[in-house]
């Protein structure tokens, strides 16, 4: 999964970013509204979590804009007013969700999740191939119904290669939409962690490389 943090009190914002980092996710910062509006128009989010009194683009303008995107990022938008017409407003302007600061981060996490289980493009409760059971709800992994102890990286990568099979991933697809922009294009990151999921995954071999198109489930 991969979210934007749009907050312009950095330690708030570096702080979001980095509890949501540690629950596996891909998170990318901006400060001001108007950098949170250039990285929402490049970068395919599927979370973007938007402070409403933002300096340079207004949180509310910035909301309007990511809900008329032609693939819209689901918006969680935080503010410090919490009254009814606040959040009636919010929500009219666009946003999916809407959380008043100060907020609990476990009911962040959660909220965050649950947006993103909305999206068209989703994945189902559970992904299943090759032997493999992850629920990306309850977080958990089986194969062969042995629990899999992984990593949050290895968690996010064995889901989206088991919610694109039998399609496979490029590294540089994996590394989109695992990691965030501050990834190393050259890294052997993505190697790496698919190489410990292998040996996690046990036999019959789970994950297969494909020349030139990257990594796929087997057909096992």
């Amino acid at each position: 999964m991969r979210v934007l943090v749009v907050e312009d009190v950095r330690r708030l914002a570096d702080d979001i970013a980095e509890g949501l980092r540690d629950q596996g996710m891909a998170v990318d910062v901006a400060y001001d509204g108007l950098t949170g509006a250039q990285k929402a128009a490049v970068s395919p989010y599927d979370v973007v979590v938007l402070d409403r009194d933002l300096p340079g683009v207004h949180g509310d303008v910035l909301c309007r804009q990511i809900a008329h995107a032609p693939d819209p990022a689901l918006v969680l938008m935080l503010t410090a007013a919490d009254s009814p017409g606040e959040r009636v407003e919010g929500l009219r302007l666009g946003a999916d969700d809407y959380l008043p600061k100060p907020f609990h981060f476990p009911e962040l996490v959660l909220r965050i999740r649950a947006l993103a289980r909305r999206r068209p493009s989703a994945r189902p409760r559970v992904l299943r191939a090759a032997g493999i059971e992850l629920d990306p709800v309850q977080r958990t992994a089986t194969r062969a119904g042995r629990p899999l102890r992984l990593s949050p990286k290895e968690f996010e990568v064995l889901a989206a290669l088991l919610a694109a099979a039998p399609a496979p991933m490029s590294a540089e697809l994996l590394l989109e939409k695992v990691w965030d922009e501050n990834a190393d294009p050259f890294t052997r990151t993505v190697s790496v962690t698919v190489g410990r999921l292998r040996r996690k995954l046990g036999l019959p071999e789970a994950i297969v490389t494909v020349s030139g198109a990257g990594y796929r489930i087997a057909d096992c």
